[in-house]
């Protein structure tokens, strides 16, 4: 998902079989990963006509030195992951580099245009 005009975006992955949804942050120009401070990150998703609200939280590595507060990735687990393979969800709100996006919507796995509200 596209995040401003082209400034960052989020990468979303799913696990099919783990049942893991994955979001990577990244620069606008998709080639490097953007360490964010967030504690989580809030999604809501729309599936089967009802609201799945899922945290991700970040996930450290060891071989890039991410750390919790300081990393580019963040994973949520559901079981309904594992049978959805298209939803329409919402970012509450991110913030990368001193700039706060709100309410990024997207269609998984297409994806957006629309980059959210600063």
């Amino acid at each position: 998902m596209e995040l401003g005009e082209e400034e960052y975006h989020v990468e979303v992955v799913r696990d099919a079989a783990a049942g893991k949804l994955q979001a990577f942050v990244l620069d606008g120009e998709l080639e490097n990963f953007v360490r964010i401070a967030a504690p989580s990150l809030e999604l809501t998703a729309t599936v089967s006509g009802h609201e799945e609200k899922l945290t991700l939280l970040p996930i450290p590595n060891n071989a890039t030195g991410e750390k919790v507060g300081d990393t580019s990735l963040f994973e949520a687990q559901a079981d309904w992951l594992k049978t959805t393979p298209a939803f329409d969800a919402v970012l509450k709100e991110i913030t990368v580099r001193a700039k706060t996006y709100t309410n990024v919507a997207f269609s998984f796995p297409k994806g957006s245009d629309e980059g959210g509200k600063k």
